[in-house]
This record gives structure tokens, sequence and C-alpha cells, in this order.
């Protein structure tokens, strides 16, 4: 995390000289915020991010000098589709799946956006444009299924609906992270604590394997390909149990 942060740093002082807008890579939803974050100070920087549809939670970065910058809607961010055409009616594939038959392809970390399902059929995908055309009509395995890989236009593509934020409340026995997500997402209890030992939950955006882990106020559970949740209130209920005020997106 570190040195991707270090990069990104570089890319925001590159900008800054040479007054030319710069786009990163595709950083995931934590490097993005601790990048926003880390650059937030500097008044002459201005920052815009842009995933290919709202709420991409992968994106990139567009880092320009305040007083050159240009609207962000007409700087190119270089993006580009990709159909993942394969079936997997007898072989069903996740996400990461898909992902790592394009990095076994040779595709770069930074060149992947985000990736979605599209049932039985396989998935898409938003690259970079570079990266889309490089893949474009050839060929990957993923799991034991052959996938034919084909760059479409942004437009050509069926986005995941955008997440719009919604809170709710729920009783629960605890606050362990396998309860409080299971009533956040919708998930069986069972289901949740698999996924999180499979280390597709993150908490505040640092990898959790533990089911039993104790949620506090503020604290933020992301799901892989289900958005995330906030625990915004907690209070004691006269049974013992916890009354608790989520916020999901």
């Amino acid at each position: 995390m570190a040195r991707d942060l270090e990069a990104v740093i570089a890319a925001a002082e590159l900008a800054l000289r040479t007054w030319e807008p710069v786009w990163t890579p595709f950083l995931d939803g934590a490097l993005l915020e601790q990048a926003q974050e880390h650059l937030a100070g500097l008044a002459e920087l201005e920052m815009a991010s842009r995933g290919g549809y709202p709420g991409a939670e992968r994106q990139r970065l567009l880092l320009q000098r305040y007083d050159a910058a240009i609207d962000a809607d007409e700087v190119a961010a270089g993006l580009m589709g990709l159909e993942l055409g394969g079936n997997f009616l007898f072989d069903p594939a996740e996400r990461q799946d898909f992902r790592s038959g394009l990095l076994a392809l040779g595709a770069a970390e930074g060149e992947l956006g985000d990736l979605w399902l599209r049932g039985d059929r396989g998935a898409q995908a938003i690259l970079t444009a570079a990266q889309a055309a490089a893949l474009d009509g050839r060929t990957a395995v993923v799991r034991t299924v052959e996938v034919a890989l084909e760059a479409r236009p942004l437009h050509e593509l069926q986005l995941p609906a955008p997440r719009l934020p919604r809170r709710f409340q729920t009783v629960e026995a605890s606050l362990r992270l396998d309860a409080v997500a299971s009533a956040g997402f919708g998930l069986s209890r069972n289901r949740m604590a698999e996924l999180i030992r499979q280390g597709r939950v993150r908490l505040n955006w640092q990898p959790v394997s533990s089911p039993s882990r104790p949620l506090t106020v503020g604290d933020r559970v992301q799901l892989e390909g289900r958005g995330e949740l906030q625990l915004e209130t907690v209070t004691a209920t006269k049974r013992e149990r916890w009354r608790i005020e989520l916020v999901r997106c």
C-alpha cells in the first residue's frame, strides 16, 4: 500500500510540475481514499476520479493543477469495456477467477477496473482502453472454461445498477462481524462467515478473516461485489441485545 501511495504522490508531483493532467492507474477503494486524504492539503492540486460508471469501486484518479484544470469529463480517462464470454453453467466462477484469468494473460493490475458477473454467461469488466485493445480477440481460461474476450465501448456494457445509500436498523444479539454483516447484506450468517474466511470481506478496507471480530460505531464493512455497510449508531436494548443503525451503499 505504501509503495502504491508513493506512486500516486509522484503522479501528483508530475501534474504540478508539467501543468498537464495525469491519470493514475486504477486504484482500489482503500488506496483511492488514502490518496485523496493525503493530497487534500495541496491547494494547487485538483482531483477527480472516474471508474466507468457511478459507484465503481476501482477508479482512476485525475490529478491537475487547480489553476489549469479542465473538467474531468472533458479529459478522456481512456476507459473501455471487455466482454468475457463463456459457459459457466457447470463450473460457476467468482469475480476473482476472472481477474486471475486476465492477469495470467499478462494484464496489469493497474489496468483493470471493476469486474462483475453475468450469471452463467461469464462476466464484463472495465479496463484502460490500451489494455482492452491488447486483450481483444484473445481467449483465457477461467477455472476449466475457455473464455472469449471482446473489447466493447462502455455504453454497450450492462453496467451494474448504481447503489443508493439506504439507512435501516437491525437488532442483534452481538456486534460480531458475521452477525452484523449478514443482516446488512441480506445473507445467512453461515454464508457470511464463509465469505469472511475466504478473504472476501474487508473491515475499514483492511483484510479480515475472523467472523467473530467485534464492530464499533463508525466501522465500515466492504463485501466484494455487494457494496459497503457503515455502523452509524449502536445502543443497548432492555433485553441485553444491540439495536444497530446501518447505512448500506
